[in-house]
């Protein structure tokens, strides 16, 4: 049988994303892309608070041992810091309701919102 050929995608850091391309054995699991990469310390990903990253094949959530396809796109993903509901509000109430969105267009003379 012929080597899978694996990307492995991640971002340790914001603003920084890393894609590792690889081979690995046929039969080979998300677990042994990550050894093959050196570990979760070599990638980046420091136990802080004691979580592990949460790991997915082409966006969908999965588990170290699931066994890997040709192809497959292998990512980690950093738990999120801060809730998207509370940073968009918080974005919105810095720029203002004519700042944002739909209120930012507006035809000259017309009723905002509109």
């Amino acid at each position: 049988m012929t080597a899978l050929h694996i990307t492995l995608s991640y971002s340790a850091a914001a603003g920084q994303v890393h894609e590792q391309e690889m081979e690995l054995a046929p039969g080979a699991t998300v677990a042994d892309a990550l050894q093959t990469a050196g570990g979760l310390s070599a990638l980046g990903f420091t136990d802080e608070k004691g979580l592990p990253p949460f790991i997915g094949i082409w966006g969908k959530l999965t588990k170290p041992e699931h066994f890997l396809k040709d192809g497959d796109r292998v990512e980690l993903y950093r738990p999120l810091t801060v809730d998207p509901k509370i940073a968009r509000r918080e974005r919105f109430a810095r720029q203002g309701a004519r700042g944002a969105g739909l209120f930012k267009r507006q035809r000259p003379g017309a009723k905002a919102g509109y």
